[in-house]
Order: structure tokens, then sequence, then C-alpha cells
């Protein structure tokens, strides 16, 4: 007991020493001197659990009377620890503990028995009449007996919004050192939940631990490098030592290859340049080390708890990230799901990726409605309607709404987006010139749409990869046009003679730009469709859906106004992921206005906005969204 040792050397021989294990969250519970681990429904004696196997803190006995003896190799016998049991606690109640404690031989070692909140209570109660009286004692615990000790009060789990700091764009760091199974099973819960958003970073234990300097140096810096850039693209980034267990022949070389995987997740943290949205460290050493080395930390504020037994703490002015919220995630806590459930509470609520929002709409085999909007009531009209159906919608923004309303315009769109309680992402559509996409891309946009379709095929590729280029750089999707559509929109119109269907062999180089999105032409058209209706080419979406699937590409589908239900189902089974609308809802717009006998200009936005949400909420029930927020 090395620990216990250490604090008597500084601080003095103490009455007793007192060893309370028991810790609810955790499923720890201390039962005629044995102590227990909750597995689901039933409770398995310590010393039979994976926690006990450790190849350096290891051990055999459940009896915590044994565990004394085994632990202090003899020093103090089994036979010579002394217990409260639970009856005591229930029966006679604090003044029960006071006596008891006070009755101690000075220097002893005591055990706790606990199976509630309430025992540990009573405990600390007569404890601290104990204290009173001039009793000292040197306790090793779980945090149950601390929360009971100084009286803290249950409160709600602790959520980023808890947090009054700025809103953080970049990704959430999680560092795993801990290697037992329970986290290993939470770990891969935690990628399988979250493996759209998630990017795992292993780093090899038998790099960092037993091979040269050379290797170990190599090894982090490849972790640090992809780290920074996980973490600057908003990504949640997972560093984790890789899952097999490494042990050395004995104890001490085992606690020796422990101390240099944990070194190495200090450097790493150390490392990173990027200031993390929040911090999680899975693991006792590993969240201690985190803070301390990695961090710097000298101080923080306990906020709460992200999940039973999981503190959330506020780093300190003088840490490396003031101020960031920091989870201490026990080895031993939770089921399976824990580490996924805290993430998933974390994670950034109602995001605003147009890309995020098209992957879950291919994985879920539905497509996203991309509404034109030229004000307000527009903007207001597809954010209610989303909300109203739990649906994820994208705000477009046309090149000639955009010279009419100007950034106050883009502005209302973001600020619309950021308030929703769905997912809503805001698009630049139909970007035709380098000027236009240059000012769109610092303008906030979360994706563009880049149009070469006025241009040669050599040139729409030069142009289409300089922008992708650009725009991958801020984070921000790209979609571009191959082919080119007949209509009319907004004043730009393209005659019947000028239109071109996608070609697929050119599909496939196109694709090479890094787009990740590609709007076709398959004889859809902008504005109406001629009385005869409309000639789509489905061989060919799904031509050109069999090539987008493989190169990671979304399909668009430009002119859905006027589709029939019928058509617009088989697009969606094709492949297509994200259908624009426009000429539909200006139609309700103008039919509101022209129609109303309001009067009052209040009276006039509110009917024109009531209309606007009547065809985009039925175009969100007819691409299958509803109910995908």
């Amino acid at each position: 007991m090395q620990e216990a040792d250490a604090a008597v050397s500084i601080l003095g021989e103490m009455d007793a020493w007192i060893i309370c294990p028991f810790f609810l969250q955790g499923g720890r519970y201390t039962i005629d001197d044995v102590h227990y681990v909750a597995d689901s429904d039933r409770l398995v004696p310590a010393g039979e659990t994976e926690f006990a196997k450790d190849a350096s803190f290891g051990y055999k006995s459940s009896n915590l009377r044994e565990w004394v003896e085994e632990k202090t190799a003899g020093t103090i016998p089994a036979n010579s620890v002394e217990s409260i049991s639970i009856q005591l606690l229930r029966t006679g109640g604090p003044d029960a503990v006071c006596e008891f404690l006070c009755s101690l031989k000075k220097g002893s070692a005591c055990i706790v028995n606990a199976a509630s909140d309430r025992d540990m209570a009573v405990f600390a109660a007569g404890m601290i009449q104990a204290e009173q009286k001039g009793k000292s004692f040197l306790c090793r615990t779980a945090a149950s007996f601390v929360s009971a000790r100084i009286g803290i009060i249950p409160k709600d789990l602790v959520l980023p919004k808890d947090f009054a700091s700025d809103k953080e764009s970049s990704g959430a760091l999680i560092v795993v050192g801990s290697y037992v199974p329970k986290t290993t099973k939470q770990v891969e819960e935690l990628q399988s939940q979250h493996k759209q958003k998630l990017r795992s970073i292993e780093i090899s234990v038998e790099k960092v631990a037993l091979q040269s300097s050379e290797v170990r140096a190599a090894e982090i810096s490849r972790a640090v490098e992809m780290a920074d850039a996980f973490l600057r693209a908003g990504r949640e980034t997972l560093i984790m030592s890789s899952r097999e267990l490494i042990t050395g022949k004995t104890s001490s070389e085992s606690l020796d290859i422990n101390s240099k995987v944990s070194s190495a997740l200090v450097e790493v943290v150390s490392q990173i340049t990027t200031r993390p949205r929040y911090i999680l460290a899975k693991g006792g050493i590993t969240s201690s080390d985190t803070a301390t080395k990695a961090l710097k930390a000298r101080r923080a504020l306990v906020i709460g708890q992200a999940l039973a037994g999981v503190p959330v703490w506020k780093l300190g002015p003088k840490s490396r990230h003031p101020g960031v919220p920091y989870i201490v995630f026990p080895g031993n806590v939770g089921s399976s799901t824990a580490l996924a459930e805290v993430v998933k509470s974390w994670s950034v609520v109602a995001g605003r990726s147009t890309k995020q929002l098209l992957l879950n709409a291919e994985n879920g085999g539905y497509a996203i409605g991309a509404f034109n909007v030229y004000n307000l009531e527009g903007i207001e009209a597809v954010v209610e309607a989303a909300e109203e159906e739990n649906s994820p919608a994208i705000l477009q923004v046309h090149p000639g709404a955009f010279k009419q309303g100007g950034i106050p315009l883009v502005s209302c769109c973001i600020s619309a987006a950021e308030q929703a309680r769905v997912p809503i992402s805001v698009h630049f559509d139909h970007g035709t010139t380098k000027h236009e996409l240059l000012e769109a891309l610092e303008l906030g946009f979360d994706s563009v749409m880049v149009d070469g379709s006025h241009l040669s095929f050599t040139e729409n590729v030069s142009y289409t990869k300089t922008i992708t280029e650009l725009a991958c750089s801020k984070n921000i999707m790209v979609e571009a046009g191959l082919g080119r559509l007949s209509g009319t929109e907004d004043g730009l119109t393209v005659e019947d003679y000028e239109a071109k269907l996608t070609n697929v062999h050119q599909a496939q180089e196109f694709m090479e730009t890094g787009i990740d999105a590609l709007a076709v032409c398959i004889g859809n058209v902008h504005g109406k469709y001629p009385e005869s209706g409309p000639d789509l080419k489905l061989d060919l979406l799904k031509e050109l859906h069999n090539l987008s699937s493989k190169k990671g590409v979304v399909l668009v589908l430009h002119g859905a106004s006027g589709l029939p239900e019928k058509l617009i189902k088989e697009c969606i089974e094709n492949g297509v992921r994200k259908f624009n609308v426009n000429t539909e809802v200006r139609k309700a717009y103008m039919d509101a206005l022209t129609s109303s006998k309001k009067t009052d200009l209040v009276d006039l936005m509110s009917a024109t906005k009531t209309a606007m949400k009547a065809v985009i909420a039925d175009k969100i029930r007819l691409f299958g969204s509803a109910g995908k927020a």
C-alpha cells in the first residue's frame, strides 16, 4: 500500500485507515466484507473480474480483509482488520459509527460495508462526529464517499449548453488508455454508433513501448498530425492505445510498458495544437496524466457529471486550454454503450453540415429538399416546415437572390439554421464565376455549387477542381454539375438546343476533382416542364449512381418542381439524395400575394409564409426525410 505509506510519511500517523470502495455509479458494493462488481443483473466478487487480472495492479482476494493482507504482503494480517457492517449503519446510525471509530486501536485498518448511498451518508456523518472529537483518518475510497462526505447534492447531467464559453467549431478529443475488456467494448460501441463523424487514431503499443526511440517518435508524430487535421475539420477524434494486451514477464515489466504507453498518449495530447471543443479521457491513469501532464492543469472546477460516475471539469486558467470541458471517464464505469451515450449527448445539436445531411440521406435511402429562398418569409417557411416535420432541410441561395438580398440574406439563413431545432444547412446555388464563388466561400455557407456547365468539359474540370480545393480547406462541401439543364431560373435561360445530358464516361473523370455531390442532367429542366410532362432518363441515372456510389459522391437533381410522385420515388431509388425546389414554392408565394385580401403588410407576410410552408412540407414528406432529423 505505497500510496497510504506515502500519505502517512507526510501527514503523520492516523487513528485509522478507512477502506471504502462502494461506488454506486460504478456498480461496486461491499457486503459482509466481500467487494462485488455489478455485471448486468448479477454481482460478481471483485477478485473474479477483469479488473483483478491487471498485470500490474491485479489481486486475487474479493474479501477486503484478505485483500488488505494480500496488498500489504502480510504486514497487516486479515484477522486484524476491523469492519463496519451494513447492519450497524442501518440500525445504529451515525452515533454508532462515531462510537465504533473512536474505539479503534491507533493505526488500525477498517473496512466499510455499504450497498446504498444512504449507507454512505450514515457513515460519513458518523466519521464527521468522530473527527469533531479529535480523531483523524486516512481514507482510501471511491467517489461516492467523497460526495457523501462533503454533501454534494445530485443535479442534472451536464451538457455543452451549461458552458458559457464561446462556441467551438473544432472537433472533440477522446483519449483512451484503459485496455480492460469493458473499455474495449465501450470503444467498439462508440465507433459503431458514431462511424460517420468519428475519426479513430490507434497508437501501436508495440511501437511506443517496445521498439526504438525513432520508431516511437514517428508513431507519436503520425498521431499528432492526424489528430490536428481531424480536430480542425470539426471531427470527433478518438486517440487510443492498440487493444491487444501486451504484458511483461513480471509485474514490474508490465508496469513499465503501461508507463511508456501512458507517456506516449501524454506526448500526443501535448503536441496537438488545435483547441478541442471538449476533451474526454478514458481510464484512471489516462485521465490523471492527460490533465496534469499533457494539459498542464493545476486547477479545475468540477461542474457536474456527463453520466452517472463520469465527472465534468472546467479546466482552469493556467491550463493549455482554459475553460475547455474535461470529461473524466473511469475505466470501470458504465455499460457497453456508456461512452457512445456521452459522446452523443455532447455532439453538436442540429449540425449545419450539408455533407453530413446528404450522407445520412444516402445511408437512410431518402432525399433532402433544398429550397431556394429570397426573403425572411421564405427562410422561416423552410425552417418551420422542417421543424414541424422533424426533417433536415437545406436553405438555398441563388446568385440572383444574392444580388438582391446580399450579405443580410445570407446572414438570416445562417442565423435561422443555427437556431433551428433540426439540422438545417445553407447552400450557395449555381456559382458560375470564380469571383462569386470565392465570395461565397467567405460568407459562411456550408456548401456551394460549382456550375461550369457553360464551359467546355476540360475547362469545367479545371474550374471545379480549383474551387473544390479551396472549399475543402474551409471544410465546405462542393456540389458540381456535369451536363446542362434547359429552362429558366431567376432570369437565367438555357435554350433546349443548348441542353446536354450528363456523360457517364466524363462523369468518372469529373468525380476525380474531389467533389462531394454531382448535379446530373437526365432530362430534368429548370422551371416548368412541357405539357407532355417530364422525360427523365432513369437508365442513365442508374448508371451514374452505380459510378457515384463507388466514388463516395451523392447525386443531386435540379428541377424537382413539377415532377410526379412516382418519378420522385424512382429517382430516390436510383440514388438522388438532394432535390432542388424553387418554382412551386415561388408560385405559392406569388399566388398568396395576388389572391390575398389582406391589406396589412404583416398579414401578407404571414399569408405568403403559410402558403410556402404547405408546399415545402409536402415536398419533405415526398422526399422521405420527414422524421429523419
